[in-house]
């Protein structure tokens, strides 16, 4: 996957910026879980090395992007990155105390083997921390995503390997919202050309390229009509919730 899709959201495109901030806000709430050896799964370009492994005893990185896994060893000498795909993982059976893994799930094919290693790697004691797209949220058909779960199809994956699983939610206030409502109805009217539901008929390949030029589209029209807005929402305009369907994302802690 390239990193130039609008999948990965950038912090210096304008018009990433709520999303940006969703994703961002994940690292944020999981500073209070984050302890020991900590091993993030899907590092992407490091957004959240920053935050999260100053607080824990080591830190590994891992994805599957090398361009990336490159330019982060050289900006974070003093951390560890690896490039690979996964399941499974190259490390050994009780390995971490903290493993976070932030919208990635959906990404992979074996969802069921990835949430196995999560509970293969983890020391007992030890928490991970998953999110992924709440599907009750999701306004169209991603190409770029295997699937997405409402929380009781998540927590249910995550039972068969996990005693204690405790499903959560990512939520946004009034001006979250009111950014979403707004893609909403940019979405709908997109949407209302596809009369032969493409979106959901055709393979994932080919719709990636004007998934992303629709998408990039959408975003610099939202930015255009309201910039303010769009440039106003932070980190600190996401918490975690109690699980409803109105989360945007869901926020899963496993404990081993």
């Amino acid at each position: 996957m390239s990193v130039y899709t609008t999948e990965i959201a950038s912090d210096k495109i304008p018009s990433d910026n709520v999303i940006h901030q969703r994703l961002l806000s994940a690292y944020h709430l999981a500073k209070p879980f984050i302890k020991g050896d900590l091993l993030e799964l899907g590092c992407g370009e490091g957004r959240g090395v920053e935050l999260l492994a100053p607080l824990a005893d080591s830190y590994i990185g891992i994805d599957k992007i090398e361009t990336v896994i490159d330019s982060l060893e050289k900006k974070y000498p003093d951390y560890q990155f690896m490039s690979g795909v996964f399941p499974p993982f190259p490390f050994e059976d009780n390995s971490f105390d903290s493993i976070v893994t932030f919208q990635v799930i959906e990404h992979v094919k074996d969802d069921e083997g990835f949430v196995k290693e999560i509970h293969r790697v983890l020391k007992p004691g030890g928490m991970a921390l998953i999110t992924t797209p709440n599907i009750k949220m999701t306004l169209s058909r991603n190409p770029w995503h295997e699937r997405e779960y409402t929380g009781d199809e998540l927590a249910a994956l995550c039972k068969k390997y996990f005693n204690k699983v405790e499903m959560k939610g990512i939520a946004g206030n009034e001006n979250v919202l009111q950014y979403h409502e707004r893609n909403r109805a940019s979405v709908q009217k997109i949407m209302r050309f596809d009369i032969f539901n493409l979106q959901h008929r055709l393979p994932a390949s080919i719709l990636r390229i004007p998934y992303d030029m629709l998408n990039r589209m959408n975003r610099n029209r939202l930015k255009e009509t309201d910039d303010k807005l769009v440039k106003s929402i932070t980190h600190e305009d996401f918490s975690i919730q109690n699980q409803t369907e109105q989360n945007l994302d869901l926020f899963c802690l496993l404990t081993k």
